[in-house]
């Protein structure tokens, strides 16, 4: 059983939402507590409440919606949701962060709190958090899925480029703070320095767009780094036109592994042994490629038709 964290300090005046979200707050009552933030988590709580109501609002969410929060930390950001939402499954992986944010939200019958981590590996999103999600989906069939969070830094690329693997649970829509610099690979043209296998991966599927850059300074602790609020909008239609998504997703990384070589010598390493030179020209030029060509200078329409000339020519067999 989990011990009972000291309960909030009490007043004649409740304590309101905006206060709770300053750094003086934070600091006194984690103090209070015995919590220091943790490095390893990536717990750096946003605290300037405009921009804290941005994310949440971004976000779209409609009265019967099921949302998933990644990262429920004060629960700040959890509350807002559960004002909007029909359900919000929200996960921490701090035990002491858990206890904490379930005295606060209390006993709000439309949040499920899981105390678990969102990946199983950096490959996989954790299967019992999922099923607590499929279990919330499946009774509000009239809402959409979507993903709002202020992710960890350390976990934000896998977990979005996962959910877009779950073909059972895949979600309308994610909005989310990361790191700029992820922001700024996924929304990255071809031929320049941030373009890369996931910038391809997020754009086949997705309408993607950076709604705020943010400095250090609306965080506590301060990160070392710029953070963005942005927003991805799942595109059914783009999503259709991916024969195989798995196959995709496995060809786009296996191109972009040695970002600077040529992609003619990418894909002879790729498909040794079921494809030899002449046959990798010939794709190269079915798909009007040059033979100098490397895999940063293809656009996503370009990757997309290379992708399945090859997948036809080779077969479904994953990379």
């Amino acid at each position: 059983m989990q011990p009972r964290l000291p309960a909030s300090p009490t007043s004649a005046t409740p304590t309101s939402a905006a206060q709770r979200q300053t750094v003086s707050y934070l600091q006194r009552r984690l103090a209070e507590v015995g919590i220091r933030p943790k490095t390893k988590y990536g717990q750096n709580f946003l605290v300037d409440l405009n921009l804290l109501e941005l994310l949440a609002n971004s976000a779209g969410v409609e009265p019967a919606d099921v949302v998933l929060e990644v990262g429920t930390g004060t629960a700040s950001l959890t509350e807002q949701l559960a004002e909007r939402a029909v359900h919000v499954v929200t996960c921490e992986v701090d035990s002491q962060m858990f206890v904490l944010a379930s005295e606060r939200l209390g006993n709000r019958d439309n949040v499920t709190i899981v105390r678990n981590d969102i990946l199983h590996n950096k490959n996989r999103l954790n299967p019992d958090v999922l099923a607590v999600v499929r279990e919330h989906v499946s009774r509000h069939r009239d809402g959409r899925f979507r993903l709002v969070a202020n992710l960890p830094y350390n976990v934000a690329t896998p977990i979005i480029s996962n959910l877009l693997l779950a073909d059972d649970l895949v979600p309308a829509s994610m909005t989310v703070t990361i790191q700029k610099e992820l922001a700024d690979r996924i929304v990255a043209r071809p031929s320049t320095k941030d373009y890369n296998s996931l910038s391809v991966w997020m754009q086949c599927q997705c309408d993607i767009e950076i709604v705020r850059v943010m400095p250090p300074s609306v965080f506590w602790p301060r990160p070392k780094v710029h953070s963005a609020i942005v927003s991805i909008v799942v595109n059914p239609e783009k999503r259709a036109a991916i024969p195989d998504l798995g196959y995709f997703h496995a060809f786009t990384r296996a191109i972009f592994f040695h970002r600077r070589k040529f992609l003619r010598s990418e894909l002879l390493s790729a498909f040794k042994r079921r494809l030899d030179k002449p046959a990798v020209d010939q794709l190269m030029a079915e798909t009007a490629i040059g033979p100098q060509a490397r895999a940063e200078e293809l656009d996503v329409a370009t990757i997309l038709r290379l992708c399945e000339n090859t997948r036809v020519r080779v077969g479904d067999l994953r990379l």
